[in-house]
């Protein structure tokens, strides 16, 4: 769909000092690309990874491409519902706006919809590619600059039998990925299981993090996660609920493995209450679940500003978006933890994925081109 209007008359444009056109329409399509096998987490299981492409266009004729997707089963949001949110009413108030202002575009978006960051987050993902495009410059260098030429990448295995999961931790340990997550979360004795089958079939000097999806509850978690500690498991991402920052605070005094937020950390808001409690060694930075790049690098600063590192997540999502998170984790000094950059390696034919994902070793390499660096 797309939604188009004259720019002439409306606040906040200001494009004029800026040298660029303003927002002349915004357009959105579906996308889909079925999963290799289905991606089971604790909170439900997908088949496919659907994803809304967003496009933001100038009155000059460029065009900046973003992506978002609601994983509904992790976050509870429906395409249907991304999608009406951005043309019904985010769309709308950023026609005729700078499209080189992405904070003021924030602003802007906050102003008319509360929350909805999913869909916010393909609104600023297209920004951030129309400015690349725009200066001839990369996102990266839109964030900060590069510090890095190439970014590492964790190998995510979903759900499934003790074996099935071991054997592919194993067989992309092989291929290079030295950087394995394994989800879980519906029985701490079993994911206990889990982390030494799978800790004795990759190389002793691969990480090993386990992604409890808030399935565990502090109490009956403690004695298993001990034990998983000593059976060499390195990182632990979101073992208690959301909201259970308490528990969490307990959990990392009395564990020897660093313990990550995800589900826990929504906004820069959350960000700050989890530092100030020292609920967390780790915040899982995911684009679309915060609301795009910009947000994206705020919360990054909170990390540094307390001491904390930085993984970049994903939901996961396909070429676009992923491409965007490669972006952010190449230009945060504290994105130390290996970034979570498979969608496009997860499912049989990614629409939207460049060649950059292609033979994936554990490590993806960062654009140079201008924008984003796809070719969609």
């Amino acid at each position: 769909m797309s939604l188009a209007a004259e720019p002439a008359g409306l606040p906040g444009g200001g494009s004029e000092a800026f040298g660029a056109a303003p927002i002349s329409a915004i357009k959105t399509r579906v996308v889909s690309a079925p999963y290799r096998r289905p991606f089971r987490i604790s909170s439900g299981v997908s088949n496919e990874l659907i994803s809304l492409v967003v496009e933001v266009h100038t009155a000059d004729g460029d065009v900046g491409i973003g992506e978002t997707s609601p994983m509904t089963a992790y976050t509870g949001e429906t395409l249907a519902g991304v999608q009406a949110a951005i043309e019904e009413h985010l769309a709308p108030a950023l026609i005729g706006r700078d499209p080189l202002d992405r904070a003021g575009a924030h602003v802007t978006m906050d102003a008319v919809l509360r929350g909805q960051q999913v869909a916010k987050a393909g609104l600023d993902i297209a920004l951030f590619d129309l400015a690349g495009r725009i200066s001839g410059w990369p996102v990266h260098a839109l964030l900060g600059g590069s510090i890095r030429d190439r970014v590492q990448t964790t190998w995510v295995v979903g759900l499934g039998t003790l074996d099935e999961m071991a054997a592919e931790a194993a067989e992309y340990a092989d291929r290079g990925f030295m950087h394995l997550k394994v989800k879980g979360g519906h029985d701490p004795a079993k994911d206990l299981e889990l982390i030494r089958a799978v800790r004795a079939a990759i190389p002793a000097d691969a990480e090993l993090c386990l992604d409890a999806n808030e399935g565990y509850d502090a109490t009956t978690a403690l004695p298993y996660l001990t034990k998983m500690s000593a059976a060499g498991l390195t990182l632990l991402e979101q073992p208690l609920p959301r909201w259970d920052l308490t528990g969490l605070v307990r959990l990392r005094d009395r564990l020897d493995v660093r313990v990550m937020v995800d589900e826990s950390m929504h906004s820069l808001h959350d960000a700050l209450e989890i530092a100030r409690r020292g609920a967390a060694d780790v915040l899982n930075i995911k684009i679309l679940k915060v609301g795009g790049l910009h947000r994206a690098l705020q919360i990054a600063a909170v990390a540094e500003a307390a001491g904390l590192a930085v993984k970049v997540g994903s939901m996961p999502e396909l070429g676009v978006a992923t491409l965007a998170a490669v972006h952010l984790a190449a230009a945060v000094p504290g994105a130390t933890v290996a970034a979570d950059l498979v969608g496009p390696l997860m499912v049989d034919e990614d629409p939207l994925a460049p060649t950059v994902f292609a033979d994936c070793d554990g490590w993806i390499d960062v654009p140079k081109r201008p924008g984003l660096g796809h070719d969609v």
